[in-house]
């Protein structure tokens, strides 16, 4: 007996959209799944002026057979090793918080921590970030390749991360989508079961009317599905001030190198972003209306930039997330489910590792219906995650600026107070994987990695607790031994590196 067809229904494109529905049609296969489709409304503008992702996207991207020259080429995207924190310090110094993670290069000698190299640059009074190749090829504007033989080659195992401006992705991700059924029309309301309370039906106002069996709510801020489910909303507000967003591109310099990180640059009230992809540079201003308006931003970047700017608008922030990201057959994805700061890439891996939950259901019985207990282990472990990357957030405003009221007030009373507490435990005792708590199946999220660069570059972690973490001579000597032969392979691989435009102009 042939078994019913069901349908998934994708409610708006966009990153998170077309990246839902390739990775559903990829677990359906070979296992009778269901029917696939993105319904996108024709009339939502896009803003598009640069997004960062982690390297979980380019992971992604290969698992789904998509060629990355061909994606660097038709999105005109760049290559991103991290993020150059400028102006964060009391000190007004820059730090680098590189992706990769020098420590996996190895064994882990019996008895230290799985950061113990870390540790070993911070016991020596070095910084953390010149241990990382990464950290090198963004200094020195380089990309992961090298060539030899007309050929591109890898220079190391780490996966890196991409800039790129998100309308250009979202057509590049659709034109991969064979397959999967596109509908542009508008969800204008709902059919729902009386007594279970599932959407049967969207309703279109082109009088179409599409069965469900699953939504998928990638419709942005809008929320458009979600919202009528009952969800409400958890703010971060406290920890998160900034509340509103104030986007514009700027040329590249043709004479200059693009650069491969992230620029978040400090300012009086917020923090400004550079995301360089290929053709310019995507900017914006987050900032507090509490202390600056829209028209006082803008003169304070023109000033810092020394250039007039054209702000494409003005967007609002509420920072925060769903408190149920997953009700009843609607499950939201993206900007739907959460929003911060766009500050260390989280809304793309947020999503990604969102899917990759879901996907430990075959798509079949998604749509088919799941137990209530499982829907429940996924709205907890999403909002822990999302509660655990505003918390990182928060701490990158721990460095003791207090220049301009609203760095004062940040300073003296912004710091969430479970990181003031683990700021404290982490001057006396040496921060480790121990301190966060792992994502199931071990998906990928903010922990000691990412926390060491940063709390390293703002300047709190002193050398005591790493020297104890080291313990003895012996384990000293050994990473001596790691870190020379690191330093010796990292510099040499980043003498050989292609300069990031070169690489470019080669790769598309």
């Amino acid at each position: 007996m042939t078994p019913k067809e069901t349908h998934i229904a994708i409610v708006g494109g966009g990153t998170a959209g077309w990246l839902a529905a390739l990775m559903l049609q990829k677990a359906s296969q070979g296992a009778n799944g269901p029917r696939i489709s993105v319904i996108e409304s024709p009339n939502i503008p896009t803003v598009g002026v640069g997004e960062g992702s982690t390297s979980v996207f380019r992971q992604v991207l290969l698992d789904l057979g998509i060629d990355e020259m061909a994606f660097l080429r038709e999105t005109g995207a760049t290559l991103k090793f991290g993020i150059r924190h400028a102006g964060w310090r009391k000190d007004g110094k820059d730090y680098f918080g590189p992706i990769d993670d020098p420590n996996v290069m190895g064994p882990v000698p019996a008895g230290l921590p799985a950061n113990w190299l870390h540790h070993a640059q911070i016991a020596g009074g070095r910084n953390v970030a010149d241990l990382h190749l990464f950290t090198r090829l963004m200094r020195g504007n380089r990309s992961a390749f090298a060539q030899k033989g007309g050929r591109l080659l890898a220079l190391s195992a780490y996966h890196h991360a991409y800039h790129f401006d998100q309308a250009r992705l979202g057509r590049f991700l659709a034109s991969k989508a064979k397959g999967i059924r596109h509908i542009k029309t508008e969800v204008e309301a709902l059919d729902r079961d009386t007594n279970s309370g599932r959407i049967t039906a969207l309703r279109c106002t082109d009088e179409l009317r599409i069965p469900v069996d699953l939504v998928v709510d990638c419709t942005g801020f809008r929320r458009a599905i979600i919202s009528q489910m009952g969800s409400t909303w958890v703010s971060y507000a406290d920890m998160l001030p900034l509340n509103k967003a104030m986007p514009f591109w700027l040329d590249h310099d043709p004479q200059a190198d693009i650069a491969p990180y992230t620029l978040a640059q400090a300012m009086g009230a917020g923090w400004m972003w550079g995301i360089p992809v290929q053709d310019r540079m995507g900017c914006g201003y987050v900032f507090s209306d509490a202390y600056l308006t829209p028209e006082t931003a803008q003169a304070e970047i023109e000033a810092k930039l020394r250039r007039p700017i054209d702000v494409r608008r003005v967007i609002d922030i509420n920072p925060g997330r769903l408190r149920h990201a997953w009700i009843g057959n609607c499950v939201a994805l993206g900007l739907a489910q959460s929003f911060l700061e766009p500050l260390e890439a989280t809304s793309i891996h947020g999503t990604l590792v969102q899917l990759l939950l879901l996907l430990r259901h075959q798509p079949r019985q998604l749509a088919e219906g799941v137990s209530p207990g499982a829907i429940r282990d996924f709205n907890e472990t999403v909002a822990r995650q999302v509660d655990d990357f505003a918390q990182f957030i928060n701490l990158h405003y721990a460095g003791g600026r207090t220049d301009t009221d609203f760095w004062r007030e940040v300073t003296q009373n912004g710091i969430a107070p479970a990181q003031r507490d683990r700021i404290a435990q982490w001057h006396n005792r040496a921060i480790s994987r121990a301190d966060f708590t792992p994502l199931p199946r071990g998906l990928p999220h903010v922990e000691e990695q990412l926390y060491t660069p940063v709390l390293d570059g703002l300047g709190l972690l002193p050398k005591g607790p790493s020297k104890a973490a080291l313990g003895t001579a012996q384990n000293r000597k050994l990473a001596r031994t790691a870190i020379a032969g690191l330093d010796a392979e990292f510099s040499a691989a980043a003498r050989v590196a292609l300069r990031h435009r070169d690489f470019l102009r080669q790769a598309i």
